[in-house]
């Protein structure tokens, strides 16, 4: 008897399909007819959503049976949440693009609708700068990728009062990312212990943008240091202030405990000590 690997396509999921049409045609009078049976008695609608992941899936299984092993192209799946930085985003992803059989699926999104499609498994991977409680997901673990330094940055220079940080801020416009984010909530903490009140000029959670609100000269931006490292050394930057104690963390979401492919902690890792890098220097 042949196996299904030497005839993959037997993977036809013949039952699961009688699911999802019935699912797709919202009768089953017309799935039958579509499938040239009879109407059957079992009700496809929770069914639907996990069919599509099941056939996608199986088309994948049955496209790497027919490739040989040096042709067979590897797909890593990586979902960002929407504030994250674009430029964490491209020094995750550029290593990876020196492997031409790799290809790199990039999908944004909000942090609950990522974890959703973790789970089910349509990701290999979620980074994020939010880690998940504990009570939120319990099958989704946070593995911490690094932290880097949070900095005051603007396109034009402040004068320090002699008080120095945080005292100066009390009349400098601020550009601040939404009260969602850690960095946020520890930074207004910090204002909050000085007695100062900040003159919010706006309020973004999007990173490529505040990094245009810092660069604008109109005041100045909080921002982790990933976020403005290409224009550091151009003059660009006229004024910057590293905030004593503040860094934001990023993380890695995955529904295992460990990295179990070896290929996708390899490129975790390498991360790891690129965020290090930056945060040293």
């Amino acid at each position: 008897m042949n196996s299904v690997f030497e005839n993959p396509e037997w993977l036809n999921y013949h039952h699961l399909r009688h699911f999802w049409m019935i699912a797709r045609h919202r009768s089953m009078t017309r799935a039958a007819a579509k499938l040239k049976i009879s109407q059957s008695t079992l009700s496809g609608r929770v069914a639907l959503e996990y069919a599509d992941t099941i056939f996608t899936s199986g088309h994948e299984l049955m496209t790497r049976f027919r490739q040989s092993g040096q042709n067979r192209q590897r797909i890593l799946r990586i979902g960002a949440v929407g504030p994250l930085s674009k430029n964490l985003q491209f020094d995750f992803i550029q290593p990876i693009l020196a492997d031409t059989r790799t290809k790199v699926v990039v999908v944004a999104g909000a942090l609950d609708e990522l974890t959703r499609q973790l789970q089910e498994h349509k990701l290999d991977l979620v980074l994020s700068n939010i880690p998940l409680r504990a009570d939120q997901e319990q099958n989704i673990f946070n593995h911490l990728l690094g932290e880097v330094p949070v900095f005051l940055v603007g396109g034009k220079k402040v004068k320090l009062s002699a008080a120095g940080f945080p005292v100066f801020l009390r009349d400098v416009p601020l550009f601040l990312p939404s009260r969602q984010s850690d960095v946020r909530a520890d930074f207004d903490l910090i204002l909050a212990n000085a007695g100062i009140e900040p003159f919010v000029h706006a309020e973004v959670d999007d990173m490529a943008l505040l990094r245009l609100l810092a660069l604008s000269g109109e005041g100045l931006a909080l921002v982790s240091k990933i976020v403005v490292e290409r224009e550091l050394q151009s003059s660009k930057i006229k004024f910057m202030l590293r905030v004593p104690g503040l860094a934001e963390k990023y993380y890695a979401l995955t529904v295992r405990k460990r990295f179990q492919n070896a290929w996708l902690a390899e490129i975790v890792e390498a991360f790891r000590a690129r965020l290090k890098e930056l945060a040293a220097t």
